[in-house]
């Protein structure tokens, strides 16, 4: 499994997509504040708008990663005229402005609050993607146009294919994202970074591990001070800092699997259950026991 897959199969999202906005300029899409862990995300499938001082276009994609509240608009927000809902295989916004027309597709991706709680500090307050005539947005605009076909003209099947094709939006976002930012903070500034790409293969694919910096920095072929100096510009955290994030969520994983708790401490590399049940609880606010008993409940 590559890198970014076995990053993100530690993080599991759920991904809601459930309205479709047709709007005729002017006009206004006003977002309340989400929960930790509720990340809204707008498709632009045809037409522009305005958020947060950005210009969208056909194809681009605005996150809210840490559920901060926003708007998106077309014109002179005072004469918008206001919005009608309406039932469907989405719900669908319309409104009565007679200017330029823009379609929209509104979700939210569902994460773990606390378990992912990594993975969101790696995320900006905003994360805007663009896909139109770019060569590394390919896959991601192929997948906008199928959600836009199944959501404008449904056929039998449709609310599945939705359900599938949305599920595949986040990784694909992500790595587009990756391929078109510059700087990336925190886990995915690890992944970003080549000359960390085998250090932190390593930590996923072998968590396990008694890791030392020694070891980390060989893989790298550098000398433990270069690699260390790289890895906290990087990640904004230290190897072992990491390296415990990766362990946590990979003994989530094994919780939610119904692994038992002794189990998992020694599948993540902890010869002390105690020292892994406090580990856990200090990323998670319960320890292994209560996580599980959740996790089952919920499941």
């Amino acid at each position: 499994m590559d890198p970014l897959s076995h990053l993100l199969s530690l993080y599991p999202v759920r991904t809601a997509l459930d309205v479709r906005c047709h709007f005729g300029a002017p006009w206004v899409l006003n977002h309340a504040g989400t929960p930790r862990g509720v990340a809204p995300y707008h498709l632009i499938v045809r037409g522009e708008a305005q958020a947060d001082g950005l210009m969208l276009q056909t194809g681009d994609i605005i996150v809210f990663p840490h559920g901060g509240a926003h708007q998106l608009h077309i014109g002179d927000t005072a004469h918008a005229t206001p919005s009608h809902s309406a039932p469907g295989l989405l719900r669908l916004e319309t409104n009565e402005g007679d200017g330029p027309q823009t379609d929209i597709l509104c979700g939210e991706f569902h994460f773990d609050a606390d378990g992912s709680a990594g993975l969101l500090a790696a995320l900006p307050e905003v994360l805007v993607v663009r896909t139109s005539g770019r060569p590394d947005a390919q896959s991601l605009r192929y997948l906008l146009r199928m959600l836009q076909e199944e959501a404008e003209t449904p056929r039998g099947g449709s609310e599945a294919v939705i359900r599938q094709l949305a599920s595949a939006l986040f990784t694909l976002l992500i790595r587009t994202w990756l391929e078109q930012t510059l700087a990336v903070p925190g886990l995915f500034g690890v992944l970003a970074e080549r000359r960390l790409q085998a250090a932190m293969n390593g930590m996923l694919t072998a968590p396990e591990k008694p890791w030392t910096l020694e070891d980390l920095a060989d893989t790298s072929h550098m000398s433990r001070a270069t690699f260390a100096r790289l890895f906290k510009q990087a990640a904004n955290a230290t190897p072992a800092e990491v390296l415990t994030q990766l362990r946590m969520a990979r003994a989530a994983r094994l919780l939610d699997d119904g692994r038992q708790a002794g189990d998992v401490a020694e599948a993540v590399g902890y010869q002390s259950e105690a020292a892994f049940n406090r580990a856990f609880k200090r990323l998670y606010g319960v320890g292994p026991g209560a996580y599980k008993r959740h996790a089952r409940h919920s499941g």
